[in-house]
């Protein structure tokens, strides 16, 4: 069986060398020392100033739409996981969706400004697929508009735009490290954030509040990550660029041996270091779309429509038309892409699309 992705596993050695770290420790949650570490090196690793690492992907969204969000309308993008729209909702907000560009997939930023109302707080746009937004132009438009900006950069674990980390362009800017992700510690992600008073509310935000054992900085949840998944971390971090690499192999090799006269694929933005994280192809129609799907899945390849349906068609949202997201939802497929994908499957999975 081929999946849409697969869970890279370190050596259980070295994952087993960590835990015996924990177990000396006697320090299982509440921040302790591999949660410490893994924090400094992925500041390492991924060249940013600062790092908070937590439960999830969706909890820093939600705490930066707590704190950003005002209970105002959120503009966002329809293309994108439900987390992104849901997390908005559950913060007392108003999602406002905006249509995206039909080659990038990122939200359309030429479409932010005639959304904006005098309720509009922030920005919630998605780096799609780890292909980052128009950040130059929605960083005018928040200025002008004095808003801010939140960043679901879910799949964008070693993207680099222009230079340097795409975790360090907006307000906030989050990820995930869910086990299906390039960068995975079992469940967790992490939030970035430059202004240090924002990043000081953040980190308390995720930690009850606190302000050391019997005081509090104000409200808060737990989005605390354990040492556990610390540990899966550690593990997995120094396989990265191997991880890159593979991967990176298997995006070339698609490359070649698909028949793009009648699929699109996804345009990386100029000035970008992509991290291969999927691989979306564009059907002329859905009919063609399930047909493929149809042909894999009868040979035990699953690949994903991903992301479908348009999230302004959730069934506890108001539905609205937004054309080309409607239209590239109904299209669009992500093929298995993995560490471990071989050459072999690939070029079968390349001839049954072909074909």
């Amino acid at each position: 069986m081929i999946n849409v992705t697969k869970t890279f596993f370190p050596p259980i050695e070295e994952y087993v060398s960590q835990l015996k770290r924990i177990w000396a420790n006697e320090w299982l949650t509440n921040r302790g020392e591999l949660v410490l570490e893994l924090e400094e090196n992925l500041k390492d690793y991924l060249k940013v100033s600062n790092i908070i690492l937590m439960t999830n992907g969706t909890i820093p969204l939600q705490i930066a739409l707590k704190i950003l969000g005002n209970q105002g309308e959120i503009i966002t993008t329809p293309f994108s996981y439900v987390a992104t729209t849901s997390a908005i909702i559950w913060e007392n907000c108003k999602p406002v969706f905006v249509d995206i560009h039909p080659e990038y997939l990122t939200i359309d930023e030429t479409k932010i400004e005639a959304a904006i109302t005098d309720k509009t707080t922030c920005i919630l746009a998605t780096h799609v697929f780890g292909n980052p937004c128009n950040i130059e132009e929605i960083d005018r438009i928040a200025k002008k508009h004095n808003l801010k900006v939140i960043y679901d950069a879910a799949h964008s674990f070693a993207v680099r735009y222009k230079g340097k980390s795409v975790f360090e362009y907006g307000d906030v800017s989050t990820c995930s490290f869910h086990a299906t992700k390039l960068f995975q510690t079992g469940e967790g992600g992490a939030v970035f954030c430059e202004n240090e008073s924002l990043r000081h509310k953040m980190f308390y935000s995720h930690n009850f509040g606190h302000n050391g054992p019997l005081e509090f900085h104000g409200l808060g949840i737990n989005g605390k990550v354990s040492e556990l998944h610390g540990a899966m971390g550690l593990a997995v971090l120094p396989h990265l660029d191997k991880i890159l690499e593979s991967r990176k192999n298997v995006v070339e090799l698609y490359d070649l041996k698909l028949n793009f006269d009648k699929l699109n694929k996804l345009k990386i933005r100029e000035g970008t270091y992509w991290n291969y994280s999927y691989y979306p192809v564009i059907f002329q129609n859905e009919e063609k779309l399930l047909l493929v799907q149809k042909k894999l899945n009868s040979h035990k390849i699953f690949p994903r429509r991903y992301f479908y349906p348009s999230l302004n068609n959730v069934p506890f949202l108001p539905k609205v038309t937004m054309p080309i997201s409607d239209d590239i939802a109904s299209r669009i497929l992500c093929l298995p892409l993995s560490h471990d994908l071989v050459k072999k499957d690939i070029e079968m999975i390349c001839q049954f699309i072909n074909s």
